[in-house]
């Protein structure tokens, strides 16, 4: 994902080196600590959220890439924590925010504490704002749940690649809780263009090329 978005040896991770604690001891089929080490030997990654300085079409940015492969790339303290850190040096070195996600939502093992990490960003999001900052928000599948309804909602453009999933809760939860039939095009990225929620719907191969294109607007 990365490299199909910045020039060629461009990236630079400054992820903060942290990893997800374990503050309710939680445990269903197995415990939370399992899961996470089970995900980082899969993954190769320390957490879900990878934060880097980059350049595209040799314009400077802030780059936060989450990764589903990762626990669902749920929102817990560490990504509550990346995406800070990666807002504050963006608006701190000027340098445009891109924040690509793929999400089911908050982190069920961290409780409240991973729904406190929605609060978090928006609360950092001003940063970029004060600063005179542009936020690209990209959509990819899926985008939903805890995500959805705060940091990835903010951008100044947001932009749904070709076939993402974008929903707060389930289809089938909705359908049961309201006793209503859902559209067959309800959370797809066309629904969501359609009514208002975004601002473009751009195929995988061309999504490069239209970051550059809105970047270019800001640096003129």
């Amino acid at each position: 994902r990365i490299a199909l978005l910045v020039d060629k040896g461009s990236f630079r991770d400054i992820s903060k080196p942290i990893v997800a604690g374990d503050p309710l001891g939680f445990v269903d089929r197995k415990p939370y600590r399992e899961r996470l080490r089970e995900a980082q030997e899969k993954t190769g990654l320390l957490s879900e959220t990878i934060v880097g300085e980059a350049e595209m079409g040799d314009l400077p940015v802030i780059l936060v890439v989450t990764d589903f492969r990762f626990i669902g790339g749920s929102m817990g303290g560490v990504m509550g924590e990346q995406i800070s850190h990666a807002i504050t040096t963006a608006a701190r070195e000027r340098r445009p925010f891109i924040l690509v996600s793929s999400s089911g939502g908050a982190r069920m093992q961290e409780g409240i504490l991973s729904l406190m990490q929605m609060a978090k960003t928006v609360s950092a999001r001003h940063d970029l704002e004060k600063a005179g900052v542009p936020f690209i928000s990209v959509m990819v599948y899926p985008t939903t749940g805890g995500v959805l309804a705060s940091i990835a909602s903010l951008g100044d453009i947001i932009i749904a690649e070709r076939g993402a999933l974008i929903g707060f809760a389930g289809r089938r939860v909705i359908e049961q809780t309201t006793g209503e039939k859902l559209p067959s095009d309800f959370q797809t990225e066309r629904f969501a263009y359609e009514h208002g929620l975004i601002d473009r719907v751009v195929e995988r191969e061309k999504l490069r090329e239209e970051l550059i294109h809105i970047l270019s607007f800001f640096a003129a």
